[in-house]
C-alpha cells in the first residue's frame, strides 16, 4: 500500500505537470471516425477538389466525403485503393495492377473507368500504385518499379529499372527519387541524375515539397534535406532530430510559413520556418492515430489520413486550444490573469499556464469556482475556502466555503463583497494582508452581487430569489432589505445580475431589466433587447460576449456600436460547459473561454478578419431522391410521381467549409423555412403541386450565402392526373346525358303514365257514368217492373173484386146468359200466363241468372215456386201477390210456407230478405 502512495506522488510531484506542461495551444482538430464513415481505417492517399471535396484512397475503395456525407465506392475488383489525385471532373485512382479514373454521373455518383486496356505490349508484375501526380497536361502513376504517364488516352511506360519511391515536379521537370541513389530527372524517358549527396546513401527518400525555390526532401530515418541551385543542405536541427526519431513519412507545405510532418510513431510536427516554432499533433493532443500514412491541403486547412481514421486540421486558426485528453485538466471553471501569467480554476484544482504550458498549484485539489485579479491578488474561490495564490503556492484567506464571485465596494480601494455558499463575505485589504467577515442578514447562498451605491448591494440567490439591500456605513449588516417577486419580474428563479456602466441590469426567464433607482422600479433594458434569450459571460463596458440559451450554444461578441461577431458551437467542437461558461480578456485582441476539457484562446482580430475575407459559397446539391428513385443533379426542375412523393430526400453540401450550418426555405402548396445541421433536408406527405426550394449556407457568424434554388414538382395522385380529370369530365358529359335522357324517359313515362292514369279515371268515369246510367236504368226496369206488377196486382185484384161482387149479386142478373159471359171476360181478363211471361222477361233483364241459380241450388221447384220467388225478391207482400197468382191471400201464405221447406229456411228467418239477397 505504501508502495502504490509513493508511486502516486512521484506521479503528482514530477509526472503529472511534465504532461501537462508539454501541451501547446493547438489549431483546431476535427475527428472522422471509421464507423462515422464506414470503411477501412487505413487511408493511404488524399487529395481535395477545387471544392473543398475530400476523396481519401482507403483499403476499401474510394471514399468520398463532400463536407457532408461520406459514400464508399468500391473498384470492380474490390482491391485496396494506394493513391488518388482530384483533377477538375476527374478523380484518378492507383491500386493492385489497375489504375483508372472516377467521374460523377448525373445523379452525383461515381463510375469507374479503367486505363489498363490503354497499355499494350505489356504485363504488370504484381505493381500497386503508390503515387499519382500531375505533370503539365498529363496525369503521372507510379508504381515501385514503373512510371505510366497517361495523355489524350494514350499510356507512355518508363522503366528506370530501380525501385522509384517518389516523384514530383521541379521547375516543369520530372524529378525521380530511388532507392539509395539520389534525384533524377526524367529527360527524353531518361532517367538524368541531380547532383549527388552522400547523406542519400542508403537512405529512402520517401516525400518531396516544393520549398523555396528548391525541394524539401524528406528520407525515412535521416530527417529532412533542402535542395536548392545544385546544393543540398540539412533542414533544421531541431525538427529533423524528431523526425529521424519519430520515422517521417509525409511532407506537406500548408501556409506560407507552415510545414507538416506526418511520421510514423508520434502523429504531426507543426514547424514555423520563420519562427522555428514546433507544435505537436499527435494521440495525446487531439490525433486519432500516432501513424500519418498521407495528407492532403485546402485553403486554411489540412487532412491527415491515418492508421485509422480521417482528421482535418486547421491552419492559421484564430481559434486554438488547449484540450487536457488525460481527464487530469478536468472541466475549466474560470480563468485569471496577472502580468504574463493565466491561471485555471477547474473542479479538480488551479493551474497555471505560462508561455502556453500548463502546471498544476500544489494545494489546491477541488471545485475552483472563482478566479479574481484583486488589488494584484489572485484570489480563488475555492469548494473549501478563497485562497491567495502567489506564483505555484496557494495561501489561504478566507475559511468559508464555497467562494463564488467578488464585487468591488464603490468609492472604496481595498474593500470587495464575496458571494458564498452562506452569505456574503467582506474582504479588507490592509498592508498586504486580507482581512475577512461575514456580513449579517445575508444567509443564503450567493451567486452573483453587484453594487447600485456605496450601501446598496443587489444579490442573486443560487437558486431562487433578487434581493435588494441596504448595509449599514461599516458594511458589517443589512439594515434594509427589499425581495423582488413576480410582480417585479417574470421568474424569480435562476436570475442574473450585471453591473454595466453603473447600472443594476438583470435577465430573467430571458429577458433583460434594468433598474430604475428615480422611480424605484424596474423596467425593460432595451439596450439588450436585440439579445433577448441569451446569457451575458463577459462585460467590460465596451465589449459584450454572449451565449445562447437555446441548445445551439452560440457565442456572439458585440461592442453594441454595430459590430458583431457570431461564433457556432460547432467551431468549438461543442465542447461549451452549459451554464458555466466564463471568458476573459487577455489582449485587447485576445480571450480565453473555459470549456469542458481545457480552455480556447480567441484572436479576435484574426477572426473578424478570416470572416471579411470568408466566402460563403453556395451550397451545391449532391443528391434528390424519392421513395424509389434518385434524381439527376443537374436538373433544374425534379418531376416527382405522386406515388414516390411520401418521402422526399435532398442532401446540399458546402465542402469549403467546417461544419457550416444551412438554412431553407420552401414555398408553394406548403411554406416551411428552417436551420439544418447536416445539409439532409427530408419533406415528408407534401400536397401535390410546384415547389421552390432556396438553401444557403450559413457560416460560423451567421453570414448566409446567395440561395441554392432548385424547384420540384410533384405530381397529382391518379385521380387528379390529366387524364383522370378528363375522364371525370367525359364521365360528367356521360352523366348529364344520360340524366337528361333519364328524366326524359322518366317524364316520358310519367307522361304516359299520366294519360294512362287519365284514360283509366276516364275510362272509370265513363264506366261510373255507365253504371249509374245502367243502375239507373235498372232502377228505372225495377220501378217499371214494381209499377207493372203492382198495375196488373191492382188489376187483378180489381177483376176479382169485381167477380166477387158479381157472384155475390149472381141473382141479381136477369139474365144468366149475360151473367155468365160477364164472369167469363173477367176470368179472361186475368190472363196469369201472359202477366208472368211479360213480367219474367222484366225481371229476367233486372235478375238475369237468378232462377237458374236458384234451380241448380233447389233443384224442387216448380214454375209456381219460382213465380212466387221473383214476387218474393220483389219484396212484394202477400197481399199484393195473392192477386198476381190470382189465388188468395191464403193461398199465398200456404204457398210461402211450402217454398221455405224446399229452401231449408227456418221460421226465424225472413223469407223475402232470404231471396232478395240471393244472387
Amino acid at each position: 500500500m505504501q508502495g502504490k502512495l509513493t508511486r502516486l506522488l512521484i506521479f503528482t510531484i514530477f509526472i503529472w505537470p511534465c504532461i501537462i506542461g508539454a501541451q501547446n495551444l493547438l489549431p483546431p482538430i476535427y475527428n472522422y471516425r471509421v464507423f462515422e464513415y464506414n470503411a477501412a481505417g487505413q487511408n493511404w492517399g488524399l487529395s481535395v477538389s477545387e471544392k473543398g471535396e475530400l476523396f481519401s484512397a482507403n483499403d476499401k475503395g474510394l471514399l468520398y466525403f463532400n463536407g457532408e456525407e461520406w459514400v464508399l465506392n468500391k473498384l470492380p475488383n474490390s482491391t485496396i485503393i494506394r493513391s488518388v489525385y482530384a483533377d477538375g471532373q476527374r478523380i484518378y485512382t492507383g491500386s493492385y495492377e489497375e489504375f483508372g479514373y472516377w467521374e460523377k454521373d448525373e445523379t452525383g455518383l461515381l463510375n469507374y473507368t479503367s486505363l489498363t486496356h490503354l497499355i499494350q505490349d505489356h504485363t504488370f508484375t504484381n505493381e500497386e500504385f503508390w503515387q499519382i501526380i500531375p505533370f503539365e497536361n498529363k496525369i503521372v502513376f507510379r508504381s515501385f518499379s514503373t512510371i505510366y504517364i497517361y495523355e489524350d488516352d494514350q499510356i507512355t511506360i518508363f522503366n528506370p529499372e530501380q525501385v522509384i519511391t517518389n516523384i514530383a515536379v521541379q521547375n516543369n521537370q520530372l524529378i525521380v527519387a530511388s532507392k539509395s541513389n539520389g534525384l533524377f530527372e526524367l529527360q527524353d524517358n531518361k532517367m538524368v541524375s541531380l547532383p549527388s549527396f552522400d547523406e542519400f546513401q542508403n537512405a529512402t527518400i520517401i516525400s518531396i515539397e516544393s520549398f523555396k525555390n528548391g525541394l524539401l526532401i524528406g528520407t525515412q530515418l535521416k530527417g529532412c534535406f533542402v535542395y536548392q541551385d545544385g546544393n543540398y543542405v540539412g533542414f533544421d536541427k531541431e525538427i529533423n532530430e524528431l523526425l529521424k526519431r519519430d520515422q517521417l513519412n509525409k511532407i506537406l507545405s500548408v501556409s506560407k510559413n507552415e510545414i507538416a510532418f506526418g511520421t510514423i510513431k508520434n502523429g504531426i510536427y507543426l514547424y514555423n520556418t520563420s519562427t522555428k516554432s514546433i507544435k505537436n499533433l499527435n494521440r495525446g493532443t487531439g490525433l486519432q492515430n500516432n501513424t500519418v500514412l498521407s495528407m492532403a491541403r485546402f485553403h486554411n486547412q489540412f487532412w491527415a489520413g491515418l492508421e485509422n481514421g480521417l482528421d482535418r486540421i486547421g491552419v492559421n486558426s484564430p481559434i486554438t486550444y488547449y484540450t487536457d485528453y488525460s481527464g487530469i485538466l478536468g472541466t475549466t471553471h474560470d480563468i485569471a490573469q496577472n502580468e504574463s501569467t493565466t491561471y485555471l480554476g477547474s473542479n479538480t484544482g488551479i493551474y497555471l499556464l505560462n508561455k502556453e504550458s500548463l502546471s498544476f498549484v500544489e494545494g489546491s485539489q477541488g471545485h475552483v469556482w472563482d478566479l479574481e485579479t484583486i488589488e494584484n491578488n489572485i484570489l480563488a474561490g475555492h469548494n473549501t475556502a478563497t485562497f491567495k495564490i502567489e506564483g505555484n503556492n496557494i495561501n489561504r484567506v478566507s475559511s468559508i466555503s464555497g467562494g463564488y464571485e467578488f464585487a468591488k465596494v464603490p468609492e472604496s480601494n481595498n474593500t470587495y463583497l464575496q458571494g458564498t455558499y452562506t452569505g456574503v463575505a467582506k474582504f479588507v485589504k490592509s498592508d498586504n494582508q486580507w482581512s475577512v467577515s461575514e456580513i449579517s442578514g445575508i444567509s443564503f447562498p450567493v451567486k452573483q452581487l453587484c453594487f447600485e451605491d456605496a450601501h446598496t448591494l443587489w444579490v442573486a440567490h443560487s437558486y431562487k430569489g433578487l434581493y435588494r439591500f441596504k448595509l449599514d456605513e461599516n458594511l458589517e449588516k443589512v439594515i434594509e432589505s427589499k425581495e423582488f417577486g413576480p410582480s417585479d419580474i417574470p421568474n424569480n428563479y435562476q436570475v442574473k445580475l450585471y453591473q454595466i456602466k453603473n447600472q443594476i441590469i438583470l435577465q430573467s426567464d430571458g429577458q433583460w431589466f434594468k433598474y430604475d433607482p428615480i422611480v424605484g422600479e424596474i423596467d425593460a433594458f432595451e439596450e439588450f433587447v436585440s439579445y433577448s434569450g441569451k446569457s451575458l459571460i463577459y462585460a467590460d463596458g465596451d465589449n459584450f460576449w454572449f451565449i445562447d440559451n437555446k441548445p445551439d450554444k452560440e457565442l456572439v461578441y458585440t461592442d453594441l456600436k454595430g459590430k458583431t461577431i457570431y461564433i457556432a458551437k460547432s467551431q468549438l467542437n461543442e465542447r461549451l460547459v452549459p451554464d458555466m461558461e466564463r471568458i476573459i480578456k487577455q489582449t485587447d485582441s485576445t480571450y480565453l473561454l473555459t470549456l469542458s476539457d481545457g480552455f480556447a484562446k480567441i484572436n479576435l482580430t484574426q477572426l473578424e478578419k478570416s470572416l471579411t475575407n470568408a466566402i460563403t459559397e453556395t451550397p451545391e446539391l449532391t443528391h434528390f431522391q424519392d421513395t424509389e428513385k434518385r434524381y439527376s443533379v443537374t436538373d433544374t426542375i425534379f418531376d416527382v410521381p405522386n406515388r414516390h412523393a411520401n418521402d422526399i430526400t435532398l442532401q446540399v453540401a458546402s465542402p469549403s467549409l467546417v461544419n457550416p450550418r444551412y438554412y431553407y426555405e420552401l414555398s408553394g402548396e406548403v411554406t416551411r423555412s428552417s436551420y439544418s445541421e447536416d445539409g439532409e433536408l427530408t419533406f415528408q406527405n407534401l400536397p401535390h403541386g410546384l415547389y421552390e426550394l432556396k438553401v444557403s449556407t450559413v457560416s460560423m457568424d451567421n453570414k448566409k450565402s446567395r440561395p441554392k434554388i432548385l424547384a420540384f414538382e410533384i405530381a397529382p395522385p391518379w385521380y387528379l392526373t390529366k387524364w383522370s380529370l378528363l375522364f371525370y369530365l367525359l364521365l360528367l358529359i356521360s352523366t348529364i346525358f344520360i340524366v337528361r335522357w333519364y328524366n326524359r324517359r322518366k317524364l316520358k313515362r310519367k307522361h304516359e303514365a299520366l294519360k294512362v292514369k287519365l284514360q283509366h279515371e276516364q275510362d272509370e268515369r265513363v264506366a261510373q257514368l255507365e253504371k249509374e246510367k245502367l243502375e239507373k236504368e235498372i232502377k228505372g226496369k225495377q220501378n217499371e217492373l214494381a209499377r207493372t206488377t203492382m198495375s196488373v196486382a191492382k188489376k187483378n185484384e180489381l177483376i176479382l173484386e169485381l167477380k166477387d161482387l158479381m157472384v155475390l149479386n149472381k141473382d141479381a142478373f136477369s139474365n144468366k146468359q149475360r151473367y155468365r159471359s160477364l164472369t167469363k171476360k173477367l176470368d179472361s181478363s186475368i190472363n196469369e200466363d201472359e202477366d208472368w211471361k211479360q213480367f219474367e222477361v222484366n225481371f229476367k233483364e233486372l235478375h238475369n241468372d237468378f232462377f237458374e241459380n236458384l234451380l241448380r241450388q233447389y233443384p224442387r221447384l216448380t214454375p209456381k215456386d219460382l213465380k212466387l220467388c221473383a214476387y218474393l225478391k220483389m219484396n212484394l207482400s202477400t197481399k199484393e201477390i195473392a192477386p198476381l197468382m190470382a189465388i188468395t191471400v191464403r193461398g199465398v201464405e200456404i204457398h210461402r210456407y211450402r217454398l221455405r221447406k224446399k229452401l231449408g229456411i227456418d221460421s226465424s228467418q225472413n223469407l223475402s230478405n232470404f231471396l232478395i239477397k240471393f244472387k
